[in-house]
C-alpha cells in the first residue's frame, strides 16, 4: 500500500510493470528499487557497494509501516542512493529467496519474519540483518538512517570484517545443519516424541500451543485427531476439540466476515494480527472439516461454511482459482480498522436491543480491546447467546437477533474502505485450496464448493502445468513462471488427488501421479530428503545461493514440503491401492525423523504421516440412485476417518477398488459397499448402520 505519487526514478519504472502487488505498491517511494534478479548484484560488484535486501508481502502490516515511514524518508532514500543497491522481493512470489535469507538472518541475529531487512555482499551473502527498522531510533530499535551510515562505513573501511561476518553466517548454517543430523529413529519413538512435545506445549486454559504470540497449528490438530484414532487417546481428541472451539470463538476468526487472521498477539485468541492469508485459511478449513466430522459440532460446521464463504467472496478469481491474501490494513497508519468496532459503530448499525445483545455477546470493552485504541474492539464470542440476551426484549429470540445483528454488521462493514487483496494465483496456495474445497464441499454436500475446486484445478493444469517439468509457482497475465519449486508440486498433487477421489474422476490421477513421480525423481538431495528447488527446472536467476540445496523439513507452522510429500505419496497410494507409494513415504520419513526428531510441535506433519503409514484405506462405494443413496453417501462423508474414500458409483481406472467389490455385481438398489484395506463388510443399506460400521473400524461390525 502506497500513498506516494508516481516517481520518475529508475526504480519506479522497474517496479511499475512488476507482477507483484507488493512491488508495484512501492512505485511512489523515493528509492531506486530493483526487483530480484542478476542485475542488481552485477551493479553492486561494478560499483563496490553492498546490497540492501527488503523482503515483505502485501499482507504484512509492519512492511507497510516501514514502507510508509522508513522508505518514504528522504534522508533514508539519499543514503541508499549514494551507498547501496536496493532490492525489493515479494516473499510470496519468491519463497525460495525468502527461505534462504530468513535462515541467514536468523543465524546472525536469532530473529526473522517480515519485513526482512538484510545487508548483502555483491555475491549475495548476508553480513548484517534484522526485521523492522524505523527511520529514527524508536520501538526499541536503532534508526535506519544510523544503521545505513554505519553499514556503509563498515563496508567501505572494514572489508575484512564484512567478509568475516558473511563467513560466520554460512558457518553457523552449516553447524545447525550438521547438528540436526542424526540416525533415523524408530517410527514409534519419533511419533511418541512429537506427541509428548505437543501435549507439554498445549495451553490447557486457552487451547492451542505455546504462549503469545500464538499461531494456529492446524497440522498439529490433525495429528492429535489421528493420535486419538490410532491409540484411542481421549486426551488428544479433547485437546483437538478444545483448540478448534477456542479459535472459532476467538478474535482469530473473523466473526463478521468469516475466515481466519494470521495469528493472535495474546494467548487467549482475542486480538489478532489482521492479515488473512490463503495458505492459513486452506489449512484451517481442512482442520475444521475434520473436526466437524469427528465431533459433530454445529459450530465447527459453521466455521467451515464461513471460511469457505470468505474465500469464495474475497479470494476467488473469476477465471478459476484463488488469490493469495487480504491485507491487514485499509489505509496508511491503519491497524485493523476494517475489522474492529466501537460501541458507537455497533449502535449506529443495529437497533437498540440488538446492539445491546451484540455488545454483550461479542465482549466489547473486555479482552478484545485494541492496545493502541481501547475504544476499538475485536469481536469474539464472549457469552452463550442465552446469557447475552438476559433481560433484553429481542424480536424472534437470541438466535434470530444474532443473525440479524451479523447481517447489520456485515452491511456496515461493506461501506468501509476494503483492505487490499493480493490476487496473485500461486500453485501451492491453490493446491491447498483445491484439497480443502474438495473435502469441504463433500462434507457440506455442496456441489458448488467442489466445483470451485475443480475450476481451480482445471485452470492451473491448463495454464501452469508442463508434463515432465511440473507446476509453475505463479500463473499470471504473461503466463506461467517460477518452475522448479517443491512446494508447488506436492501441494498441487495433494489437491488433485483429493479432487479425483471426491469426484471419482480419473482425469486428475495422471497429473497427480506425474507430479509426485517428478518429486521423487528430480528433487532428491542428501540422505534421500527433498530439496525445495530442483536446479534442472528452476527458471529464476541463480543468485543469492538459490542453487544451494535447502531442505524444508519443519512445519513453519505450515506443513513442511517434505512432510507434505510423504502425505501425498500415502494418499495417492491409498486411492490407487498401490503399495509402492506407501514405500516411498516410508523411505522418506526415515531421514526426515533423523533431522526433526527433536522439533516437537514443528514436526507434527511428519508425525502425522508416520501414523498414517499404518492406517489402511477405507473405501466406501455407494450404489443406486435417489434419496436413499444420497443419504448413504452423506452418512459416509460426514463421518471422520483419517484415510477414507467415498465414491458414488464405481470409479473408473486407474482409481482402484478392493477386489471383493469388483467381484460383486453392480446393483440398482441403494447400498454401501465398505472395505477396510482389502477386507470388506456385508453391504449396508442403513445410513446409521454405515456410520456405526465406519466408527467401528472393522469389516465384521456391520450395522
Amino acid at each position: 500500500m502506497s500513498t506516494h505519487g508516481t516517481s520518475s526514478r529508475p526504480g519506479a519504472s522497474r517496479l511499475a510493470g512488476a507482477s507483484s502487488a507488493y512491488l508495484r505498491a512501492a512505485v511512489g517511494q523515493p528509492i531506486d528499487w530493483h526487483p530480484w534478479g542478476a542485475e542488481p548484484f552485477s551493479l553492486a560488484r561494478e560499483n563496490g557497494r553492498p546490497v540492501l535486501l527488503d523482503i515483505g508481502a502485501s499482507w504484512c502490516h509492519w512492511c507497510h509501516v516501514m514502507d510508509e515511514g522508513t522508505y518514504a524518508d528522504p534522508e533514508v532514500a539519499t543514503l541508499l542512493d549514494r551507498h547501496f543497491v536496493a532490492v525489493k522481493v515479494d516473499r510470496d512470489e519468491h519463497p525460495e529467496v525468502d527461505r534462504r535469507y530468513q535462515r541467514q538472518v536468523g543465524a546472525l541475529t536469532g530473529e526473522g519474519g517480515w519485513p526482512l531487512t538484510a545487508f548483502l555482499t555483491p555475491d549475495g551473502e548476508v553480513f548484517l540483518g534484522g526485521t523492522y527498522f524505523p527511520p529514527e531510533d524508536g520501538h526499541g530499535r536503532p534508526g535506519f538512517r544510523r544503521v545505513l551510515r554505519e553499514v556503509a562505513r563498515v563496508f567501505r573501511d572494514e572489508p575484512a570484517r564484512v567478509l568475516e561476518n558473511a563467513r560466520a553466517v554460512q558457518d553457523a548454517i552449516v553447524r545447525m545443519r550438521d547438528a540436526a543430523r542424526g540416525e533415523p529413529r524408530a517410527r514409534g519413538m519419533f511419533v511418541a516424541n512429537v506427541r509428548a512435545s505437543l501435549l507439554s506445549s498445549y495451553d490447557p486454559v486457552n487451547g492451542g500451543f505455546g504462549t503469545a504470540p500464538k499461531f494456529p497449528h492446524p497440522t498439529a490438530v490433525s495429528f492429535l485427531l489421528v493420535d486419538s484414532f490410532v491409540r484411542d487417546a481421549a486426551a488428544s481428541a479433547d485437546r483437538a476439540r478444545d483448540t478448534l472451539a477456542r479459535m472459532a470463538d476467538g478474535g482469530l476468526y473473523d466473526q463478521v466476515g468469516g475466515g481466519f487472521h494470521r495469528y493472535s498477539v495474546d494467548e487467549g485468541w482475542h486480538v489478532p494480527h489482521f492479515e488473512k492469508m490463503g495458505i492459513d485459511n486452506a489449512a484451517l478449513l481442512l482442520a475444521y472439516v475434520e473436526g466437524a466430522q469427528r465431533f459433530h459440532e454445529p459450530r465447527f460446521e459453521e466455521v467451515v461454511r464461513g471460511t469457505a464463504g470468505w474465500v469464495r467472496e474475497v479470494l476467488a478469481d473469476p477465471l478459476g482459482g484463488f488469490g493469495a491474501s487480504q491485507d491487514a490494513d485499509n489505509a496508511p497508519g491503519d491497524d485493523g480498522g476494517y475489522f474492529t468496532w466501537t460501541r458507537a459503530e455497533i449502535r449506529a448499525a443495529l437497533g437498540p436491543e440488538d446492539a445491546k445483545l451484540a455488545v454483550r455477546y461479542f465482549g466489547l470493552g473486555t479482552e478484545g480491546r485494541m492496545p493502541h485504541d481501547p475504544d476499538r474492539n475485536v469481536l469474539f464470542r464472549s457469552l452463550p447467546p442465552s446469557d447475552a440476551a438476559e433481560g433484553l426484549t429481542l424480536d424472534g429470540g437470541p438466535t434470530a437477533a444474532l443473525a440479524r445483528a451479523l447481517d447489520g454488521l456485515r452491511a456496515a462493514r461493506a461501506r468501509r474502505p476494503t483492505p487490499t487483496i493480493d490476487r496473485a494465483v500461486y500453485a501451492d496456495i491453490n493446491g491447498h485450496f483445491v484439497r480443502a474445497f474438495a473435502r469441504a464441499g463433500a462434507f457440506l454436500g455442496d456441489a458448488s464448493v467442489v466445483a470451485d475446486a475443480r475450476r481451480a484445478a482445471d485452470r492451473l493444469l491448463e495454464g501452469a502445468y508442463r508434463p515432465g517439468v511440473g507446476m509453475a509457482h505463479r500463473l499470471g497475465v504473461d503466463g506461467p513462471s517460477g518452475f522448479g519449486l517443491l512446494e508447488d508440486q506436492v501441494a498441487f498433487a495433494a489437491g488433485l488427488t483429493e479432487l479425483a477421489g471426491t469426484l471419482g474422476d480419473p482425469r486428475y490421477v495422471a497429473p497427480a501421479s506425474e507430479l509426485l513421480s517428478l518429486v521423487d525423481r528430480e528433487y532428491r538431495g542428501e540422505d534421500g530428503l527433498l530439496r525445495d528447488v530442483a536446479p534442472k527446472f528452476y527458471d529464476g536467476p541463480p543468485v543469492g545461493g538459490v542453487d544451494r540445496a535447502s531442505y524444508p523439513l519443519e512445519d513453519s507452522p505450515h506443513l513442511s514440503a517434505n512432510a507434505a510429500a510423504a502425505l501425498g505419496f500415502l494418499r495417492l497410494g491409498s486411492l490407487l491401492h498401490d503399495d509402492s507409494w506407501r514405500a516411498k513415504a516410508a523411505a522418506l520419513l526415515g531421514p526426515i525423523s533423523a533431522r526433526v526428531g527433536d522439533a516437537g510441535l514443528f514436526a507434527a506433519g511428519s508425525a502425522l504421516a508416520a501414523d498414517l503409514l499404518d492406517i489402511e484405506p477405507v473405501t466406501v462405494v455407494v450404489e443406486g440412485n435417489g434419496p436413499a443413496a444420497r443419504d448413504l453417501a452423506r452418512a459416509a462423508r460426514t463421518t471422520w476417518h483419517p484415510n477414507l474414500w467415498v465414491f458414488e458409483g464405481r470409479p473408473a481406472p486407474p482409481i482402484s477398488l478392493p477386489g471383493e467389490i469388483t467381484e460383486l455385481p453392480e446393483r440398482t438398489e441403494p447400498r454401501a459397499l465398505v472395505c477396510f484395506g482389502t477386507s470388506c463388510a456385508p453391504p449396508v443399506s442403513d445410513p446409521g448402520g454405515l456410520a456405526l460400521l465406519l466408527a467401528a473400524r472393522t469389516p465384521t461390525s456391520s450395522g
